[in-house]
């Protein structure tokens, strides 16, 4: 089973962790597994080792063929620094430290920019000592920038890195790590780019490419053929004993070169005085500004490469990882390896899951594995002679191919297929841009105008539009009831009161076109308009300030601008507070809810039309909907039949689950049906009925408890039907019964079709 981030590539070997399993307890359990922790140890160090030595030998390529022993030795010392130093250091895992593919493709980007092709006069005229002196400091730096990062927990900030910008940096590392490979499996003794390919094509040695070819196919497919070898091992045996087939056979055909003579050394911290003498030469202050900024970039990258795995061998193992003290390990690891003359480390998945599924434990493993590289560099030097140089080759190669972000290829299928959305567009762009910078350029330069890229491209996404949606009212009403004409008036005039709801960030990349959209329904006769900020979660200075100018704007135009969905005491309410925004808004304009603001804004304009005189007094029977169609006699014996009731403001007209068959005529004030919201002592607020308005009719008809509260807003006065007195006027006056249940229906359907309404226009 592949894990998520298998399938996006990130240079993972071609075998998948298994279910994790609880880690061993220290003591006692530590000697238990001491067997497996020595099979572990051993079977992971013999299938790191010629990769260890690939990546040394990669690092130190563009300096030319003379250091590629130096390379060996530098792939092999970064193992064995690495393990010591995290055990001593309180690792508890079974994680084998190591070089890493994008770690190295990086050192190699760095030697190749701030070495070989340097105009520095002082790195001109260096010798070779001191350019590995050069070399090895970088990454003793960029191991202090890691350990920085642990102890002041900037670690998590490597991971907000964009994932665009890791893809791109790993299709380049694939293609130069690929491309740095080609003369080497071509039988050529250098490195080939691939503008030198057609200059080189009569070089080409068919049997060496044939070798190398194959000894790809073994390591691909190394898992299909048997699982008791690990795929890199099985390739690398393999590919050496094909070369020595033709080598014997002695076919009068060119075969490649071996690696060649390797320096018998006892690892030292050789290097570590040196870099002192490096910071007292005055002649080298010149390259330090060059020197800090890559071990930088190198540290930024090593270090989310670091964290990602951990993250993976955490799965496969179960041994929990601690993000600040990994990166505290591996910085002080490759300080270390910089001070014997190794590279710069990560956490090599191979050897993990190596390590742990031949019965490695607990953390003496990564012992046993450092411990066997040790005994492998003094004592394989003249065994590694002789491995033929296009075997090591072959296994970059498909370090190579699986580097390839499969990311990417899902997104170039899809832009072949017609398919990529306009985000994944930009994303793949992103890429692009990065991977072709990183090739053509300069890695650092590669990855800071990619993260430019990513965060221009991100305010341009979050600038696009910060309403989620506007409806005008003439459709839409607030949870008030009022009496018919009213309801028609707001109807007709509805279009005078705007609902804006805004999602997101209100900030200077969305604000200004927010400004612009109600300047535009301003100018189109709009008069109120309501920002509902309820789902608003982040508004800047420059928001607050556009919000202020808006207001303003609508004050000199007779418009009110109201604002919904602040709750007291909130982050956006308190910071719009500080801003002033509130302030100059007024609090009466300032809702919890957008339903509140709405009905504001209508009483406001029902008062404006009918000249701030309302319906003073009781509300008159002869104008109520439920009476339409009655004569006077009719509405008198109705009328006779109603107990007048009167509530004071917040009590009960009655409660939710209470029995009751009473039919409510408000004559004056107004009330609020309230329904109890589960699991909470709150409720939420239906719908509000004012005078000349009716409730309670439902259970009147079908006897049944009521489904919500009632509560008076204010002093109220109410004329009530009851069930004994609507059953005398069904027996004694059967026409009148008729005439009102079919009024009541009316009422009830008119009330069904805006609920209608409301729903198509917030839905469409």
């Amino acid at each position: 089973m592949k894990s998520s981030e298998q399938s996006l590539g990130l240079g993972l070997p071609d075998q998948a962790p298994h279910k994790a399993e609880q880690p061993v307890a220290g003591g006692g359990g530590r000697l238990r597994h001491l067997r497996g922790d020595l099979v572990g140890g051993f079977t992971s160090a013999v299938a790191g080792i010629p990769i260890a030595m690939g990546y040394g030998m990669l690092a130190l390529s563009p300096l030319g063929a003379d250091f590629i022993s130096y390379g060996v030795l530098a792939g092999l010392y970064a193992v064995i620094c690495g393990g010591i130093v995290a055990v001593l250091l309180g690792a508890n895992t079974t994680m084998i430290y190591g070089p890493r593919s994008i770690v190295t493709y990086m050192t190699a980007a760095l030697v190749l920019h701030t070495f070989v092709q340097s105009n520095v006069v002082y790195i001109q005229q260096a010798s070779p000592t001191t350019i590995l002196t050069l070399l090895f400091f970088l990454t003793f730096l960029a191991g202090i920038f890691q350990v920085l990062f642990g102890f002041i927990g900037l670690g998590g900030i490597a991971r907000y890195i964009p994932a665009p910008v890791m893809a791109g940096f790993q299709n380049a590392a694939a293609a130069l790590i690929f491309s740095s490979q080609l003369g080497y499996l071509f039988g050529v003794n250098n490195p080939l780019a691939l503008s030198q390919i057609d200059a080189y094509i009569g070089s080409i040695q068919p049997v060496t490419l044939a070798i190398g070819v194959f000894t790809c196919i073994v390591i691909l497919k190394g898992a299909r053929i048997t699982r008791r070898i690990p795929p890199t091992l099985l390739g690398l045996f393999a590919g050496i004993a094909l070369y020595y087939l033709f080598y014997v056979a002695d076919l009068g055909m060119e075969i490649g070169p071996t690696i060649g003579t390797v320096p018998f050394a006892i690892p030292g911290p050789h290097y570590f005085p040196a870099f002192f003498e490096l910071l007292g030469d005055i002649a080298a202050r010149e390259v330090m500004p060059s020197l800090l900024s890559g071990a930088l970039s190198l540290a930024i990258i090593a270090s989310l490469d670091g964290l990602l795995c951990a993250r993976l061998v955490e799965t496969d193992s179960g041994h929990k990882v601690s993000g600040k003290g990994e990166l505290i390990r591996l910085g002080a690891g490759n300080m270390v390896s910089a001070a014997f003359g190794g590279i710069a480390n990560g956490i090599n998945l191979a050897a993990s899951f190596a390590n742990h599924r031949s019965g490695g434990r607990t953390s003496n493993s990564i012992l046993i594995n450092a411990a066997t590289v040790i005994m492998g560099v003094l004592v394989l030097p003249p065994v590694i002679a002789y491995i033929p140089r296009v075997i090591i080759a072959a296994m970059l190669t498909v370090v190579a191919i699986q580097l390839v972000d499969r990311w990417t290829l899902q997104l170039l299928i899809k832009f072949v297929r017609g398919k990529l959305s306009a985000g994944m567009l930009i994303d793949l762009l992103v890429i692009m841009v990065v991977t072709t910078v990183a090739i053509a350029v300069n890695i650092v330069i590669a990855v800071l105008l990619g993260v430019i890229a990513a965060i221009t491209f991100f305010i341009f996404r979050m600038s696009r539009s910060v309403i989620r949606r506007s409806y005008y009212c003439d459709a839409v009403h607030s949870r008030k009831a009022r009496e018919e004409r009213w309801m028609t008036l707001l109807t007709t005039r509805g279009r005078n009161i705007l609902v804006i709801e805004l999602e997101g960030a209100l900030f200077f990349g969305t604000a200004d076109n927010l400004a612009q959209f109600v300047d535009q329904v301003i100018a189109d006769g709009t008069v109120y308009v309501i920002l509902d900020l309820r789902r608003v979660n982040e508004i800047d200075s420059t928001g607050a300030r556009i919000l202020l100018q808006m207001h303003d704007m609508m004050t000199r135009n007779g418009c009110h601008l109201l604002l919904a969905g602040l709750k007291d005491r909130t982050r956006i309410e308190h910071f719009l507070h500080e801003m002033g925004v509130t302030a100059a808004v007024t609090r009466n304009k300032v809702f919890e809810d957008a339903d509140h603001a709405l009905e504001w804004a209508e009483d406001h304009l029902i008062l404006s039309e009918e000249g701030g005189k309302v319906n003073p007094g009781e509300f008159p029977f002869q104008q109520l909907e439920v009476f339409a169609g009655f004569s006077s006699s009719e509405v008198g014996v109705v009328t006779d039949m109603l107990e007048k009731c009167s509530y004071e403001t917040e009590e009960a007209v009655f409660r939710e689950g209470d029995t009751g068959k009473e039919l409510f005529i408000i004559a004056s004030g107004s009330a609020s049906v309230y329904l109890r919201l589960p699991g909470a002592e709150r409720a939420t607020r239906l719908i509000t009925f004012t005078a000349g308005t009716i409730f309670g009719e439902v259970a009147l008809l079908d006897d049944e408890v009521r489904s919500a509260t009632v509560e008076a807003d204010s002093p109220l006065v109410c004329y009530v039907l009851r069930q004994h007195a609507f059953e005398t006027l069904s027996m004694e006056q059967p026409m009148i019964t008729v005439k009102l249940l079919r009024n009541l229906g009316r009422v009830l359907s008119g009330r069904l079709r805006r609920a209608n309404r409301t729903i198509y226009q917030l839905a469409s």
